[in-house]
């Protein structure tokens, strides 16, 4: 089991947790993740790993409650436990001296973004950080990603705070006003980091993405994440999740990425259904005996 030392609303149905997992520390690198599962019955998922404290032994993780499963986290409070966090897992970023490195975060991508920007300062990079959210209220992580950059840029869609617009205009932008830019990291929605990659690819500026959103089992042994990269297959979780964005095939990634979407609102509607019947029903412990009395037949 696993203790949440620290959870932490940073916006709307996104939450921060520190987890304790002091061998996990050890090896971690940034751009790598964990795979969670909150109970017995729960499903595996892949959540990039924010942060870490050598000192404290705990990592860091940012939590967006969309499915059920990252609803039923963020349900978690200090003092509460995980039953599985499994890692560091994935290729961790490539990260030498590039000179100027464009790091961008759209929505919770900041949080994933962010551990790759900390590590591009630490070895002499130039950072500029490009942070965008749809309002002001879903802007995270800002004061951690000022203090990892040279300059930073809030962008929100609806100009309620930093400038209004999109990451790709602030990006086009320096690269117009004529700011030498050596390599670009962009991490968020699946059309974002395609509109980053488009913005880059004229100028020939290498441009990293990161396909987590895809992963499902996180080892390679479900197939799910399977991406075409350079007209070859890729698995985002043991190859990735860091790719070349200009040889990604996004079109078969957004297909591929909607591929158990029906499935997955089924489990979030169950789930949401019994939370209503039941409060107690949100903590995994309670679920656990739910599901021992019924069997595992009928979990869902």
């Amino acid at each position: 089991m696993f203790a949440i030392k620290e959870d932490r609303e940073l916006a709307p149905n996104i939450k921060l947790l520190r987890i304790e997992a002091p061998r996990i520390v050890k090896k971690r690198q940034a751009g790598q993740f964990v795979i969670v599962r909150v109970h017995d019955h729960g499903e595996r998922i892949p959540l990039t790993i924010a942060d870490s404290d050598t000192e404290n032994g705990t990592i860091t993780i940012v939590v967006q409650g969309v499915g059920k499963t990252t609803k039923l986290l963020n349900r978690l409070t200090t003092g509460d436990q995980i039953l599985d966090v499994v890692g560091p897992l994935g290729m961790p970023s490539e990260v030498k001296l590039f000179g100027t490195v464009v790091v961008i975060g759209g929505g919770v991508g900041t949080a994933i973004a962010y551990p790759t920007a900390v590590a591009m300062h630490q070895v002499g990079n130039r950072v500029i950080s490009i942070v965008g959210a749809k309002t002001k209220e879903f802007v995270i992580l800002e004061d951690e990603v000022r203090a990892a950059s040279d300059e930073l840029f809030v962008m929100t869609d609806d100009g309620s705070y930093g400038a209004h617009g999109f990451v790709t205009q602030k990006l086009q932008a320096l690269i117009e006003g004529g700011t030498s830019i050596n390599h670009v990291l962009a991490i968020g929605p699946i059309p974002m980091m395609k509109a980053v990659a488009e913005v880059t690819r004229p100028k020939g500026i290498p441009t990293i993405v990161s396909l987590n959103p895809i992963m499902v089992d996180g080892t390679g042994m479900c197939g799910g994440c399977r991406v075409l990269v350079g007209g070859e297959t890729r698995f985002a979780c043991v190859d990735g999740p860091e790719f070349d964005a200009h040889e990604v095939d996004f079109e078969t990634l957004v297909q591929r990425n909607r591929q158990y979407r029906s499935q997955e609102m089924k489990a979030l509607n169950r789930f949401e259904a019994a939370a209503e019947i039941d409060s107690d029903a949100l903590k995994p412990c309670e679920l656990q005996r739910k599901y021992s009395e019924v069997g595992p037949q009928h979990a869902p």
